[in-house]
């Protein structure tokens, strides 16, 4: 449980005036807990909460509140979390406060997407709650889908779905599906594909705030593979289901931190050999995929980067699987959904 020492640590440093285009208040609540106390005491229960972490996010922004207000945002609450060290986020955020019920917290302090996140999840007030980066999108089926997910099944710790993956310029590149069939998901089945490599795409889900907090939140340090550990923390502690719908445009580009992240290999590898050694257990023994996949992954970080024997390791790593094993791997890990997108976008081989 994180509930505790987050309120206790992540206080809000502004309170955004109640009300669309009024600035901000300059006081200083006790506690998070009062902070929400106060802003429940004056507006309705959201049935969504948005969560942005944001850090220097202009270049995307108006894209991506454009893409929401495409639809009916009317009890969606939006989370706003800046630890930008100018103002220019803030400015795109404000242009639509008179459309969106947007909450801005303006937090140096809280450098990591991770943190951002942890705090704006403790923020929330709605049951269910999705994640929104800077730089990605809703499609114009988001909201009523969502409304739909959530109608069906209220109870569900997480809701899996596809994304669209787009380049810079906001074109479809192609779908980014999860290797699941649509409908509820087995714990079992969930895990052991879950293990080989992180399919889902961070804006798709939907999930229960409650869950969230029950299973720890977001670990600071895994920069990379945070979203990764919490789906599996999820789906160890709780129910799921996958739709089979594409409501969320996920954008590769040169800049986004899955391109740059991991160009460090050594610390890339970390990051996913401490979520699978986190999550192998006796039921899920370490398999000859989930290796090969950390294997792969670091290799194709450095082949991206420019290094051609990185490749050639690669290819080794994937024969040396036999065909029946390549073939499952390559469905669990999307590996082909994955990295095409990125060849036509031009970012494979880009420095």
């Amino acid at each position: 449980m994180f509930e505790t020492p987050l309120f206790l640590s992540y206080e809000p440093a502004e309170v955004p005036a109640e009300g669309s285009g009024e600035g901000f208040q300059s006081a200083q609540p006790d506690s998070l807990s009062t902070f929400l106390a106060n802003r429940c005491a004056n507006t309705a229960k959201p049935w969504l909460s948005v969560v942005m972490p944001i850090h220097h996010g202009e270049p995307w922004l108006e894209a991506t509140f454009e893409s929401i207000v495409e639809g009916d945002a009317r009890g969606i609450e939006i989370i706003f979390i800046d630890s930008s060290a100018d103002d220019l986020s803030v400015e795109i955020a404000e242009k639509y406060r008179d459309r969106l019920d947007i909450i801005i917290h303006r937090r140096a302090d809280l450098k990591p997407w991770t943190d951002k996140t942890n705090y704006g999840v403790a923020s929330a007030r709605a049951d269910h709650v999705v994640m929104l980066h800077q730089d990605d999108i809703w499609l114009p089926n988001r909201i009523e889908q969502l409304r739909q997910w959530i109608d069906a099944a209220p109870a569900t710790s997480v809701q899996f779905a596809p994304t669209a993956i787009i380049d810079h310029a906001g074109r479809t590149m192609g779908i980014w599906r999860c290797p699941l069939d649509a409908g509820p998901v087995g714990r079992d089945t969930l895990l052991r594909r879950l293990l080989v490599q992180c399919f889902v795409s961070v804006p798709a889900p939907v999930f229960r705030r409650d869950a969230f907090i029950a299973s720890g939140g977001m670990e600071s340090a895994l920069w990379y593979t945070a979203d990764w550990d919490l789906w599996l923390k999820l789906a160890t502690a709780g129910s799921a289901i996958y739709r089979s719908e594409v409501t969320t445009g996920f954008r590769v580009h040169g800049q986004s931190l899955t391109i740059t992240g991991s160009r460090v290999s050594e610390d890339f590898e970390a990051q996913l050999r401490r979520v699978l050694d986190r999550h192998m257990t006796s039921i899920h023994a370490r398999s000859r995929l989930a290796d090969a996949s950390v294997r792969i992954n670091v290799g194709l970080a450095e082949a991206a980067a420019g290094s051609g024997w990185a490749l050639l390791r690669v290819l080794m790593t994937m024969a040396a699987l036999g065909p029946v094993s390549l073939i499952r791997y390559l469905r669990y890990s999307r590996l082909l959904e994955r990295s095409l997108p990125r060849l036509r976008a031009g970012l494979i081989g880009a420095r």
